[in-house]
């Protein structure tokens, strides 16, 4: 199983960018779809999730900025991001949590990772 991020880049303060992230491989279904992210000397943190019923949470400092959706028939996440300040600049890494790949067997993924600088 392999998650292949895209949608990074370099955006003013105040813009949008849209994060997509693909799941491909031998998957059953897939539990929890979401996005960390990692500032320079700080710790990986939770940024958003999206079960697969569709229940989401944010964390608070994105709430009303940040939408994350899943597409359950392809395995891809989105997490749209407007409103974008300089603290969200960080590597941004697509997640997915309790992969079915067989009847029996269920894993974790992550990506490699995609850049997001926000910057005037």
């Amino acid at each position: 199983v392999q998650l292949v991020e895209s949608g990074g880049g370099l955006v003013q303060p105040g813009g949008s960018l849209r994060l997509s992230c693909a799941a491909s491989g031998s998957i059953l279904s897939i539990n929890i779809m979401g996005w960390y992210r990692q500032a320079p000397g700080k710790q990986r943190e939770l940024v958003a999730y999206v079960t697969s019923g569709g229940s989401t949470d944010y964390a608070d400092s994105v709430k009303g900025r940040f939408t994350i959706s899943r597409d359950n028939a392809k395995n891809v996440v989105y997490l749209q991001m407007n409103s974008l300040k300089p603290e969200d600049t960080a590597v941004y890494y697509c997640n997915a949590e309790g992969v079915l790949v067989s009847e029996t067997s269920e894993y974790d993924y992550w990506g490699q990772g995609t850049q997001v600088t926000v910057s005037s």
